[in-house]
């Protein structure tokens, strides 16, 4: 039962076969037996989960039911749920309780899905490893001395180990997509503004997206039916039809073009990993798809204007969590200013308290213009080498992820080596633009390694039918652990 597909699982359901009661329960029991080793999931509340499951198994004996009815997904700790503690990872909001739901969670309980529970994830989003929670890290299923990839490790080590059917995460450089790449499992990153933020915990506002992670495409356009849609109570929701993702699925992929940018080829790339991309794109060409060589040339500068965008956001942002209304309070202060410094010194880890002192300061007077300023021009530039590459292209192909999974610790005192294990996915987000990462292979060390897929904007759809009929060809998505 946990290998099956979600579309498996709801014919289960709707077929009696099996219980959203049993099925929920199956799942906090491996939760039970698994995660003291993963420490994928932060919080577990099995009673209010199967208080839903008994609420889907009414729905399923009336007949009313949607796709994902009864079907248990986990959530990332970066979304409220109400009445569930909701701490981004964080000692600032360790036990802060929301009281409220975001509108991915509204969603996932409109259409009877069980909230399974909440996934580690680094600190505020804050990382590409999954190490600066303040819950510990998380571990990879395939290699637990090996890290699962970061903001979403949870999600995705979550997925991999079959602790849920499916999960959600966020993507704001690729937090998304990186992990999937190292756990071996799909994920993708919609076009900006497609799901709603409102309910998800900010980092960087102009970046931030929240996606599905599952086992396949198909998996993931069915969870994206269900994540997207208009709400007004968030100003960047776009206002736009509503979208049967699961619809291309099927159509065969003669005569797509596929552009590989020689950037994304380029020095910094592990030997294995370009080697499973290659034979992943020959595989496409069996599949109908042509060739298409061509230029991203300002991929380059993605990093550092990341890093120079994504942490002024978040010295805004973070500005709410000071002590006085919710979160963390510093125990002993002697003053208000006192206050603040302390909870925000002792609240926060050290990953995201960089981050607010490198925002603060190109926020600066002084600093503005010669790198905020700069970093939004060049980041119209990269949106238009986009632009311009789908004149030649229908999608992009390329590595998700420079190398394999990493080993705990391995980058923990060079920070920017660890950012750079996004440079090939920031530049997606930085174009509002969607991608997603699918399995394709394994490294030289029996590590998974990730294809990413980039669209031109609203076409999910395509990239879900080119994923999907890659999958159907091959068989590396279905891959698990071993022992899973």
């Amino acid at each position: 039962m946990f290998n099956s597909s979600l579309t498996q699982l709801g014919a289960a359901l709707r077929a009696k076969q099996i219980s959203s009661v049993e099925l929920t329960q199956l799942y906090l029991d491996r939760i039970a037996t698994h995660n003291p080793v993963f420490n994928a999931y932060i919080t577990v509340d099995a009673k209010t989960s199967l208080a839903q499951a008994v609420a889907a198994d009414t729905l399923l004996a009336n007949g009313s039911t949607g796709a994902l009815t009864g079907i248990p997904i986990a959530q990332k700790d970066i979304f409220c749920a109400k009445g569930w503690r909701t701490t981004c990872g964080s000692k600032m909001l360790a036990d802060f309780i929301a009281p409220y739901d975001a509108h991915v969670i509204e969603q996932f309980n409109k259409a009877g899905a069980i909230n399974l529970g909440k996934t580690n994830m680094d600190e505020f989003a804050m990382g590409s490893s999954n190490e600066t929670s303040y819950f510990g890290p998380v571990r990879n299923p395939w290699n637990q001395k090996a890290v699962p990839g970061g903001s979403s490790g949870g999600a995705a080590s979550a997925v991999a180990a079959r602790l849920c059917a499916a999960a959600t995460g966020t993507d704001t450089g690729g937090s998304i997509r990186q992990p999937a790449a190292l756990c071996g499992i799909t994920g993708i990153k919609p076009t900006y503004g497609t799901v709603s933020r409102y309910g998800m915990i900010a980092f960087a506002s102009s970046l931030d997206q929240a996606g599905p992670m599952a086992r396949s495409a198909e998996d993931c356009a069915l969870m994206l039916n269900v994540m997207t849609g208009f709400d007004e109570r968030d100003s960047t929701s776009l206002q736009r039809d509503v979208e049967d993702y699961t619809r291309d699925l099927a159509k065969p992929l003669a005569g797509l073009r596929i552009g590989l940018p020689k950037e994304f080829f380029a020095e910094g790339l592990s030997a294995d990993v370009g080697s499973r991309v290659q034979e992943a794109i020959a595989e496409y060409r069996k599949l109908g798809a042509t060739i298409v060589g061509i230029s991203l040339p300002n991929t380059r500068l993605a990093v550092p204007v990341y890093y120079v965008l994504a942490p002024a956001e978040a010295s805004s942002n973070l500005s709410r969590f000071d002590g006085v209304r919710y979160g963390y309070r510093a125990p002993e202060y002697t003053d208000l200013a006192d206050m603040y410094e302390k909870s925000r010194s002792q609240g926060f880890g050290e990953e995201v308290k960089r981050r607010i002192m490198i925002g603060t300061y190109v926020l600066s007077h002084g600093y503005y213009d010669a790198y905020y300023l700069q970093a939004q021009k060049i980041r119209r530039l990269i949106a238009q080498d986009f632009t311009d590459a789908f004149t030649q292209c229908d999608v992009i192909m390329g590595p998700t992820s420079p190398s394999t999974a990493f080993n705990l610790g391995e980058k923990g005192d060079d920070p920017v080596q660890m950012y750079l294990s996004d440079i090939y996915t920031i530049a997606v987000n930085l174009a509002g633009l969607p991608g997603m990462s699918i399995p394709c292979g394994f490294g030289d060390n029996a590590m998974p390694v990730g294809l990413q897929i980039i669209g031109n904007y609203f076409d999910e759809a395509r990239m879900l039918n080119v994923a999907h009929q890659y999958q159907l060809a091959t068989d590396w998505h279905s891959r698990a652990p071993q022992g899973f």
